[in-house]
């Protein structure tokens, strides 16, 4: 008998501590809540992760695009991209096939990828990405077009902002342009030189293709020709280029510098001085080149001012021509059935197109070492006037208006229309003076460099 009651009494007491550890457990998850950081009661490493994860801001939306339409006009055809946000975007056109190319920051979109029906002049359109953090909207159209409005409407009167392209026909363009006479050669131009197949007015010098020698003298009675400096500002009629913060267009900024950069060489009287446009007129990149070289130009500078998704990338950056651009100028220019005036003072018809091939890119590349000197002498003097591109302020692209293999070319890209801070500098004349005085000097010192030794 009292063997069963010991048996309760052992029963009962076990009964008792699970109740009071039961109660202690929750005493322990009351201080735990009250005493976070005690060592006892500290939550598990994952646990704080977790709480740090969330305490983080979340990112900002992406812009989303809510609408497309078109409105079709008699005379245009009018494209809007309604949007949740205004955006930084660029415009340009291309042909073959005939297009329209508007470059975006990263934007939401529910419709489809695929190409959509297009209306008016449009053929078809479609949005997609590119690359991390930008889309691209393609409007493939029916034949030539001009844009000839292009800007981003703030919201207003209960819409979103609208992205509004107006396109019209354009008509075929058709090389009308007659060839400017060539003034006498220049002692201080690249031995080595390479205009486009048009005949020069006067007699060319010809000699044999494995005999380059250097060019002839300037008459004596003259005494040597000033250098000729062609500069070049991006983009014109049609063609906005860049539209950056305010509504800024690229066009009207790099024709405002083309012409401080003029005022300064000229008031040193040491350069003739031509622009390949003096008002906002639409001139295609072969033809600025053409217009260099049949002007016999001892330097071209073509000036832009770029736009990005990223506002806060700003400064000045230089491009020459990169050696793949390169290979492919010359190898085209020696596919050429006529290539009797492809390189200055040789006649390369009677060649096959290997040893024409090589002997245009040897003078590409003596091109190309006197274009990095150039450049290099721009970022040495305008440094102490404006601000540089943090990331490689000089490099090298395969852009179509440096691909001249007989003139020195450089494309200053002056700052980006997307950054606050560039936008208030490219917009103010003393900042462009103070630019084109940094250019200028860099004008003199290439040209005080050829008087000398050459070496790249």
């Amino acid at each position: 008998m009292r063997a069963a009651w010991d048996l309760v009494l052992v029963v009962c007491v076990r009964h008792i501590l699970a109740r009071v550890v039961t109660a202690g457990a929750l005493l322990g998850v009351a201080v735990a809540a009250w005493l976070p950081s005690a060592p006892l009661f500290a939550a598990p490493k994952d646990m704080e992760v977790a709480q740090t994860t969330a305490a983080l801001p979340a990112a900002p939306p992406k812009p989303a695009i809510i609408e497309a339409r078109f409105g079709i006009h008699p005379d245009k055809t009018r494209f809007v991209l309604e949007l949740s946000s205004a955006v930084a975007f660029r415009v340009t056109t291309a042909s073959h096939p005939d297009r329209v190319i508007v470059d975006l920051p990263d934007l939401s979109w529910s419709g489809r990828k695929a190409p959509m029906p297009g209306q008016g002049l449009v053929r078809q359109y479609s949005i997609t990405a590119t690359a991390p953090g930008a889309s691209r909207l393609l409007l493939e159209t029916k034949g030539p077009v001009q844009v000839i409005e292009s800007l981003m409407l703030p919201e207003k009167d209960g819409h979103q902002p609208r992205l509004v392209l107006d396109l019209r026909r354009a008509a075929p363009s058709a090389a009308t342009r007659s060839p400017a006479p060539t003034p006498p050669p220049v002692a201080t131009r690249p031995v080595l030189a390479i205009p486009e197949n048009k005949p020069d007015p006067a007699p060319a010098r010809v000699v044999p293709a494995a005999l380059p020698t250097a060019p002839p003298a300037p008459p004596t009675s003259r005494g040597p020709e000033k250098p000729l400096i062609v500069i070049d500002p991006g983009h014109g009629g049609e063609d906005p280029g860049a539209i950056g913060i305010g509504g800024v267009y690229e066009k009207n900024i790099t024709l405002a510098m083309a012409r401080a950069l003029r005022q300064q060489l000229e008031a040193s009287k040491r350069y003739r001085v031509m622009l390949t446009r003096d008002k906002d007129v639409f001139i295609r990149l072969r033809e600025r080149v053409g217009i260099a070289r049949d002007a016999g130009a001892d330097l071209f500078i073509s000036l832009h001012a770029d736009s990005i998704t990223s506002g806060s990338v700003h400064g000045l950056s230089i491009y020459t021509l990169s050696d793949k651009a390169s290979d492919h100028e010359a190898e085209s220019l020696a596919a050429k059935e006529n290539r009797s005036d492809a390189i200055a003072g040789l006649d390369l018809s009677g060649e096959s197109d290997l040893v024409a091939s090589i002997l245009i890119d040897l003078a590409q590349h003596d091109t190309m070492n006197h274009s990095k000197r150039f450049a290099k002498g721009v970022l040495e003097n305008v440094r102490t006037e404006v601000s540089l591109l943090s990331n490689k302020p000089q490099r090298q692209a395969g852009f179509a208006v440096l691909t001249a293999p007989d003139v020195p070319s450089a494309l200053i890209e002056m700052g980006y229309l997307s950054n606050a801070i560039d936008v208030n500098k490219l917009t103010s004349p003393l900042h462009r003076e103070r630019l084109a005085r940094g250019v200028a000097r860099a004008v003199d010192s290439y040209f005080k460099w050829l008087g000398g030794p050459r070496k790249p």
